[in-house]
């Protein structure tokens, strides 16, 4: 038996969600020799490697993630761009398979567990897929939902992963990093003295906040500007005979 001492480099595990069109897929794309499983056939316009296959159901999807981790050669980053078009595909893959028409059809909400355990076996290949060396990143849409803890009164906009309630806590707890990429809204006096919203840069979210779900384990500033570039000094060099931290 022996005693390991020190920081152990290990692949990333990492959520990127936010609104559509904010760059979620290009930030993926300058990861190290990233693949694409391209879910939602939004990668046209960015030079990547993908799947020559968009994924139609849930078994081709696996059947990509598979030949993955039986290749481990074939790539130091997997992108699935994005979990919530993937999520829809499993949905699609019980409902027919037990006759269904949605998954709120199944009684005492059996449809959901079902779902949960699908994906948490997803989530299994996955880890051993960056046992192999290959980082995982996965994007993900946003949504906003009313959230009110008991202890206070009133309600307020908090967004979240564009999940099922049963399966968000799974990616979540999975991650090493829930990044929430979002504009920073600038408010402003306008002649008349009245407060109006301006866009602003795009930012990245790295920390938990009461208006958002956000994580991470390598001590990141709160907010970086959003590129890969910002998140690079922390990802660790995805060669897998020795991987050691990126600090250019």
């Amino acid at each position: 038996m022996f005693i390991n001492n020190g920081i152990i480099p290990t692949p990333e595990r990492i959520i990127v969600y936010g609104p559509e069109g904010i760059g979620k897929s290009t930030i993926a794309s300058n990861f190290p020799n990233p693949l694409f499983i391209d879910v939602e056939n939004s990668t046209s316009e960015l030079n990547v490697a993908r799947f020559d296959t968009i994924p139609k159901d849930w078994s081709s999807f696996v059947e990509m993630v598979l030949y993955v981790k039986e290749h481990p050669d074939i790539c130091d980053t997997l992108v699935i761009d994005s979990l919530d078009w993937t999520e829809k595909l499993c949905i699609k893959h019980i409902c027919e398979s037990s006759g269904k028409e949605s998954i709120g059809d199944f009684a005492y909400g059996a449809g959901y567990t079902r779902l949960a355990d699908e994906i948490q076996k997803m989530l299994s290949v996955l880890s051993e897929i960056t046992e192999c060396g290959i980082h995982i990143v996965m994007t993900a849409h946003s949504m906003i939902r009313k959230f009110e803890r008991p202890e206070e009164s009133g309600a307020y906009d908090r967004f979240e992963l564009k999940l099922e309630k049963k399966t968000a806590p799974l990616y979540k707890e999975w991650a090493t990093m829930l990044l929430f990429c979002d504009y920073e809204t600038n408010v402003v006096l306008d002649s008349n003295n009245k407060a109006k919203a301006r866009g602003g840069d795009r930012v990245i979210h790295t920390c938990h906040h009461p208006c958002w779900d956000a994580k991470n384990r390598k001590n990141m500033p709160e907010k970086l500007p959003l590129s890969y570039d910002s998140l690079a000094p922390y990802i660790y060099n995805s060669n897998k005979n020795h991987m050691e931290v990126n600090n250019d």
